[in-house]
């Protein structure tokens, strides 16, 4: 497995990592055994990132990791934990909290429910528009120097937000969506985080299942999915058509459309580690194809080609949603 580094200030990691967060939520039930045995096959192939947030499941996904962890060598891995979104008993969202107790807060209960003495790296999922956001990442600041924190990261902020938060601490990495239907990043945000030094790790590589395989079902309880603009009638169908046209490009490369997909991310700098959400063993397998893959450069331009730049239809989020993210603010 090669590795690659979060920014200038941040740990070693490998050059992919797993997203757990679709084994507790968002994209409908998930086989517990099956889950653990792909966080156990991850590791063994060499993934040493694993990403998860405390509002995965309302703390399931948090408990599962940290079951994992006990035969697991917690020394050679980096746990990246997100915070801050609120929910309710019936799972809606009810905003984002950073003030500096509710950090310390949930700093606490994350560490009681993985079963470890520190987070390597902890962010804020959202940046919360009612607290500076200097306090919210001086608080982490505080619980690294009390030894529970090793690295600060953001998340879904924009540029100004993160030359503040960088200017109380150094920053490791900023987690936000980047794949070939999501390119906003490239509009600023990714010219302030590699003027920083600033790492990034990418989510959402496979565009929540549209590249990778059959198109998903959207009648399960529970999947985000069913509420997304792109998976929504036409946009669907000529998100779909896109990945069509990737398909053709990823087999002219020997590779399927999600191994196309993450090998073209990675091709995009080392200073981005795509996250993959796989929640079975084979797709763990697939999405390690795609890392090991080594594209021409003229097999990357025809990937690049078959979904450009602003070709997919449909917004990433639902309107309420996109207009809480302060990544879209450049």
């Amino acid at each position: 497995m090669q590795t690659r580094r979060l920014g200038k200030t941040g740990p070693e990691v490998s050059a992919i990592g797993l997203g757990a967060m679709g084994m507790s939520d968002f994209y409908g039930e998930a086989d517990r055994a099956e889950s653990l045995a792909t966080i156990a096959a991850a590791v063994d192939a060499g993934i040493t990132l694993i990403d998860t947030g405390d509002f995965y499941g309302m703390g399931h996904n948090e408990m599962l990791i940290g079951e994992a962890l006990k035969t697991l060598p917690r020394d050679k891995l980096v746990l990246s934990v997100k915070f801050g979104a609120q929910r309710a008993p019936d799972r809606s969202f009810l905003g984002f909290d950073g003030r500096p107790a509710a950090v310390k807060t949930a700093l606490a209960y994350t560490l009681q429910r993985l079963g470890v003495d520190h987070i390597d790296v902890y962010r804020p999922a959202r940046l919360d528009h009612t607290v500076p956001i200097e306090d919210t990442v001086g608080a982490i600041a505080d619980c690294i120097k009390a030894g529970w924190v090793r690295h600060i990261g953001l998340s879904e902020v924009g540029s100004e937000t993160i030359r503040r938060a960088a200017a109380v601490h150094p920053i490791a990495d900023l987690q936000i969506e980047y794949s070939l239907l999501s390119r906003g990043i490239e509009d600023g945000v990714l010219q302030t985080t590699r003027e920083l030094g600033i790492g990034i790790t990418a989510y959402g590589v496979l565009s929540r299942g549209l590249i990778g395989g059959a198109p998903p079902k959207l009648d399960a309880a529970g999947d985000f999915r069913g509420h997304s603009p792109r998976f929504q009638g036409e946009n669907l169908q000529r998100n779909l058509a896109l990945v069509e046209a990737l398909r053709a490009a990823a087999a002219a490369a020997g590779l399927t459309p999600a191994q196309a997909a993450i090998a073209w991310m990675a091709a995009q700098g080392d200073d981005i580690v795509p996250l993959v959400g796989a929640r079975r063993r084979d797709r763990l397998a697939e999405a390690l194809g795609g890392i090991e893959a080594r594209p021409t450069p003229a097999q990357l331009a025809a990937i690049e080609a078959a979904a450009p730049k602003g070709s997919a239809a449909g917004d990433r989020y639902p309107a309420m949603q996109m207009a809480m993210l302060d990544s879209e603010r450049g």
